[in-house]
């Protein structure tokens, strides 16, 4: 076989593969419904949320469970981020995870890490270490982000926790 004929196969064979990957992050999943998160999971969520996998009308953000730290706790510069989240709040196994200043500065990063299956409805385990370079005092949140790799914003949904920074 000729060397463009290997090329023009390979040029196919990803276009086919584009479009999978394009349907598959915009096509809606059967039996959810958007609605607007507000309230309180152990901090407070907010954004806006795609419902449960299971045909509810609750975001997921209602279902996450942060154990750690607890909301006005006080931490240092190191600390960990621990709970449980369901399924669909992650992608790939993890989801990611930001610290903000009370002035709106990320001082931190990290990524959640299913501690299981996460391919689930139900709640499963996370776990994270969180640390910041800059000494840094004072009030902080935590914010837990619903892996969104469609980059859509109804499928977009967060949960906060206030802390302090010793």
């Amino acid at each position: 076989m000729r060397t463009s004929a290997w090329w023009s196969i390979i040029i196919i064979l990803l276009l086919v593969i584009s479009v999978m990957a394009w349907l598959l992050f915009t096509t809606p999943v059967p039996g959810t419904a958007t609605g607007t998160a507000t309230g309180t999971a152990t901090g407070t969520a907010t954004g806006t949320a795609t419902g449960t996998a299971t045909g509810g009308t609750e975001p997921l953000s209602k279902r996450v469970v942060i154990t750690s730290p607890k909301a006005n706790s006080t931490v240092g510069q190191l600390f960990v981020v621990a709970g449980s989240a369901p399924g669909g709040w992650y992608f790939e196994a993890s989801f990611p995870i930001k610290v903000i200043d009370k002035n709106g500065n990320i001082i931190a990063s990290t990524i959640g890490q299913a501690q299981g299956e996460w391919m689930t409805n139900d709640l499963v385990t996370f776990t994270a270490t969180a640390s910041t370079s800059v000494s840094y005092t004072g009030p902080a949140t935590v914010v837990l982000m619903r892996d969104n790799p469609s980059g859509l914003p109804q499928n977009d949904d967060s949960v906060s926790v206030p802390i302090i920074f010793q």
